[in-house]
C-alpha cells in the first residue's frame, strides 16, 4: 500500500476520533447543566397562585373614564353651521342663554356607539329650556343613517343635528371621536372629554347642574361654578 494512502487513512481515524470526542464532551457538559438547573429549579418556593382582583379594584376599573379637561377661561368657539333632523340650517347661536353639552359623533364610530345611550339619558334627566345636549353627527349618510341608529339603540330623548361636510371636528380641533365640550350660555367652551364617558353618572351630572346653577358662566376650581 503506498505511503501516502496510510497517511490519508490515519489522518481521516484521528479527526473521526477527535469529533467523537467533542461530541462526548458535549454532551456531557449539556446533561450536567441540564441536572443542575433542575436542581436549582426544585430548591426554589413555589409561586404563588393567580388570584383575581379585588372586588374594589375591578370596581374602580369599571368607573374609569376619560377626565374632564376644564379650561381656566371660557374660550370662544369659532362659528359652527349644521341642520336639525328637519333640515333646517343652525349654529351653536340659536342655543344662547342654554348650558350647552355638544358631542361629536358618527354611527361607523365604536365608542360613540357605547356613549350614545348614557347622553340620550342625560338629556332625560336635565330636559329643560336652559339644557340641552347636542349630537353633532358627521355622517355623510346623513338623516336616514342616524335615525337607523337611534332606532337600533333605543334613544329617545336626543334631537338629530347633522354637519353633512364633516367640518365640525376640525373647527372644534378634536383629534378623536367621540369629542364632546361643555358650551356655557355665552356659547363659549367650558371644558371637553376626549373619549367615551357615562354622561348620567352622579359626578358628570353634578358637574352640568353646577354650571346651570349660573347665569354668568364662571368657573371656580375644581370645574364647577359658584
Amino acid at each position: 500500500m503506498p505511503f501516502q494512502i496510510m497517511l490519508g487513512r490515519e489522518a481521516s481515524a484521528s479527526l473521526i476520533m477527535r469529533a467523537l470526542t467533542i461530541a462526548g464532551l458535549s454532551a456531557a457538559v449539556a446533561a450536567a447543566m441540564a441536572v443542575a438547573f433542575i436542581a436549582w429549579r426544585t430548591a426554589q418556593p413555589a409561586l404563588p397562585p393567580h388570584s383575581a382582583p379585588s372586588a374594589a379594584a375591578a370596581q374602580a376599573t369599571a368607573s374609569d373614564q376619560p377626565p374632564f379637561i376644564t379650561l381656566e377661561t371660557p374660550r370662544p368657539l369659532p362659528p359652527l353651521s349644521f341642520v336639525n333632523g328637519d333640515g333646517a340650517a343652525m349654529t351653536l347661536a340659536d342655543f344662547h342663554g342654554r348650558i350647552v353639552l355638544l358631542n361629536v359623533w358618527a354611527t361607523w364610530c365604536v365608542p360613540c356607539r357605547k356613549e350614545m345611550p348614557a347622553l340620550d339619558r342625560l338629556q332625560a334627566k336635565l330636559d329643560g329650556v336652559d339644557f340641552a345636549v347636542v349630537p353633532l353627527s358627521i355622517d355623510h349618510r346623513g338623516r336616514d343613517a342616524v335615525e337607523r341608529f337611534y332606532r337600533e339603540l333605543g334613544l329617545t330623548s336626543l334631537r338629530i343635528f347633522l354637519d353633512p361636510t364633516g367640518d365640525a371636528p376640525y373647527a372644534i380641533n378634536a383629534f378623536g371621536m367621540p369629542t364632546t365640550l361643555l358650551i356655557d350660555r355665552e356659547g363659549r367652551e367650558l371644558g371637553r372629554v376626549i373619549g367615551t364617558a357615562q354622561w348620567d353618572d352622579a359626578a358628570m351630572v353634578s358637574r352640568i347642574k353646577g354650571y346651570r346653577a349660573t347665569r354668568d358662566g364662571e368657573t371656580r376650581a375644581g370645574g364647577r361654578t359658584d
